[in-house]
């Protein structure tokens, strides 16, 4: 099997010829130091011979602040920082006629999808296309502020709805458009949890936030594409739902939040394909090679066997990463992860 066969394999519960490895995202300068000498993070992934490469919706920055901060397309005003999704810090929502006045960005901006068309152009039919974008409820909290919006849900669910409802229109179309330009994966990232549980009841979650998760991931297979569902943090009680909603793929099993991929096997394993879980909270920045490898190994016994399971970090290969142990990572899955017969 090639790369693509590989991912598409296990993200159809199949056993492809071994477990594919990837992320969804890889800092640059992690990536430098894995790889002295690539050209950018993807360059990174396909010389470290991972099974995918991918990039992100661009949202571009419309003004600079005096505080250092600014202001995107979507009115955010953020703090750059290390990472490569910086830090929101308020949005521009704040009434009900502030939600009816909004127009979110247009989806069809020549540069919105990013990288995509290099990616495409550079690696289609060699290395899965990825392309990680959300559905509703994420860029909804940025533009109202997280603790808002969840006080929206019950005590004004009109404003909640209205706000969803406009980003979700927006991330439909870009989406639409990633997969038509060559996306094979969309990885939607909207988390729902924090380490001690979600962030809000199973009932609401239920009401306001299901329907348009399985809008979205709808219509990716309508166009032809396979979905990871990505969320961070504790997820058990809403696991049943998430799955409900159809996604091809679940990242990242979480284990700092105590999530664990076992666990996660036995209870969604036939119906979801398992994407992660090495931890990048403490393994990958402070721990030693041996120990990502020894990590690598009992991951892949608890989510390889009978496939449906993909290696990768519990998060993404932030800055704080070690390059040496993202090599130590990919090469423990190409050693540890080849399927027999």
């Amino acid at each position: 099997m090639n790369s693509v066969q590989r991912v598409h394999t296990a993200l159809r519960l199949g056993q492809p010829d071994r477990v594919p490895v990837l992320e969804f995202v890889l800092d640059e300068k992690v990536a430098r130091a894995a790889v002295p000498g690539c050209r950018d993070a993807a360059d990174c992934m396909d010389r470290l011979d991972m099974d995918a490469v991918g990039c992100g919706a661009y949202f571009a920055k419309v003004r600079d602040l005096p505080d250092g901060s600014y202001v995107d397309e979507w009115g955010v005003v953020y703090k750059s920082g290390p990472e490569v999704v910086a830090h929101p810090l308020r949005g521009p929502i704040r009434t009900l006629a502030d939600a009816r006045a909004y127009t979110p960005p247009d989806p069809a901006a020549p540069h919105r999808l990013g990288k995509l068309p290099d990616l495409v152009a550079r690696y289609k039919g060699r290395r899965a296309i990825c392309f990680h974008h959300r559905a509703a409820f994420m860029w909804s909290a940025y533009l109202t502020g997280i603790d808002q919006l969840l006080m929206n849900l019950l005590a004004e669910p009109e404003l909640a709805v209205l706000v969803m409802d406009k980003v979700l229109a927006c991330n439909l179309e870009v989406v639409r458009r990633a997969i038509r330009a060559g996306a094979e994966v969309i990885v939607l990232g909207d988390d729902y949890a924090s380490n001690h549980g979600p962030m809000m009841s199973p009932a609401v979650f239920a009401e306001f936030l299901l329907p348009r998760l399985k809008r979205m991931i709808d219509l990716i297979h309508e166009e032809g594409a396979l979905c990871v569902k990505h969320s961070d943090g504790n997820l058990y009680p809403l696991l049943e739902m998430i799955v409900s909603a159809g996604p091809d793929g679940l990242n990242p099993i979480e284990p700092v939040a105590g999530m664990e991929l076992a666990e996660a096997k036995r209870r969604v394993g036939d119906r979801v394909c398992l994407v992660g879980n090495i931890d990048c909270a403490r393994l990958l920045p402070y721990g030693t090679p041996e120990e990502v490898r020894q990590a690598v190994r009992q991951a892949i016994a608890d989510g390889g066997p009978g496939g449906g399971f993909i290696l990768s970090s519990s998060n993404s290969i932030h800055s704080s990463c070690k390059g040496e142990n993202v090599v130590a990572m990919v090469k423990a899955c190409h050693e540890f992860g080849r399927y027999k017969g």
